[in-house]
């Protein structure tokens, strides 16, 4: 039986999940512990993974200005293999992390160290979803393939890297925005230098939003002796966070025009794709606040708008 003054951990919800998500109201009960595990319940960060995979995708197209019924199924299984990998990922994190979610107020919650799911039923539950993810990888092109396995590999060390260096957003951008070089390589079958650019881009932005983020944990890191990119830049962050943004924008520019054949129309719908996105990040800036959570929670979040800001002008683009 529960109580009307439950509290949310009671209950099994998770701290910074959405209030009154799908996963809460609508998945059996039975499943919830393992959605919640794959943060089901929070679907920013399938966004952050998906997104540049359609930036891949849209970049590649408009380099070669072919665009065929094969390039739906690349756009759709980008985004059900984001859920799924993305799915796998953070179970992976939590196992790797589920001493440490423990001692901290916002992951006390999380399934692993609240004893909703076991580290062995975890295991089995990361292990189905990369397999679902890997069937959908198989049906694309071999050179996109190896892309994904070798992708793997960052993935596996990011949960890791906050014990050793101060930047783990960077090893989290390594793994987060693969999927630029995934797609444009799962359309034109080769990878090339506009996508290695664009992948640079998205790394600069996982800079800027997951500094953001971290700054949520910054007291409760040190306490534990957890590195990031917040704790290391302090309350000087706001000027770091700025050169992610210049860096952002200026390398998926530099894509871009890498990325454009002639043409002068398709080039300046393009450009105004990183242009909005600096304009939505620097909105951003102007409601920073790192003392307060919420606002802190509320802008890392955004980064969903901001990054879906390009796709619309890259798909105009390809169009001219």
């Amino acid at each position: 039986m529960t109580g009307d003054n439950q509290t949310p951990e009671a209950e099994g919800t998770v701290a910074d999940a959405y209030r009154g998500n799908w996963v809460d109201r609508l998945a059996p009960p039975a499943t919830r512990p393992y959605l919640r595990l794959s943060r089901a319940d929070r679907p920013i960060g399938t966004w952050l993974l998906l997104l540049p995979c359609w930036w891949g995708l849209s970049l590649a197209m408009l380099s070669d200005r072919q665009a065929g019924w094969h390039d739906l199924w690349i756009f759709a299984g980008c985004g059900i293999g984001a859920f799924l990998m993305r799915g796998a990922g953070c179970t992976w994190n939590d196992i790797t992390d589920r001493d440490i979610d423990g001692s901290v107020a916002r992951t006390a919650s999380r399934p692993i160290p609240s004893g909703q799911v076991t580290v062995r039923g975890a295991v089995m539950w990361m292990c189905a979803q990369a397999l679902v993810a890997f069937f959908i990888l198989l049906t694309f092109n071999w050179a996109a393939i190896g892309l994904g396995i070798l992708s793997l590999l960052p993935v596996a060390i990011y949960p890791f890297a906050k014990r050793f260096t101060w930047w783990p957003q960077i090893f989290l951008g390594l793994a987060f925005n693969w999927g630029a070089l995934l797609a444009w390589t799962a359309h034109s079958g080769r990878l090339e230098a506009p996508a290695v650019v664009l992948y640079l881009a998205g790394i600069a932005w996982t800079l800027f939003y997951d500094t953001i983020y971290a700054h949520q944990d910054a007291e409760d890191d040190a306490l534990i002796g957890v590195k990031s990119t917040a704790r290391l830049f302090g309350h000087n962050s706001p000027r770091w966070l700025r050169w992610f943004l210049v860096g952002t924008v200026s390398l998926m520019a530099m894509a871009v025009i890498l990325a454009a054949p002639d043409g002068l129309p398709a080039l300046v719908a393009a450009l105004c794709g990183p242009w909005a996105m600096g304009w939505h990040m620097q909105g951003q800036m102007r409601k920073l606040d790192l003392e307060d959570n919420d606002r802190l929670l509320s802008l890392f979040r955004s980064n969903r708008d901001a990054g879906l800001l390009p796709v619309p002008f890259f798909a105009v683009a390809v169009l001219l």
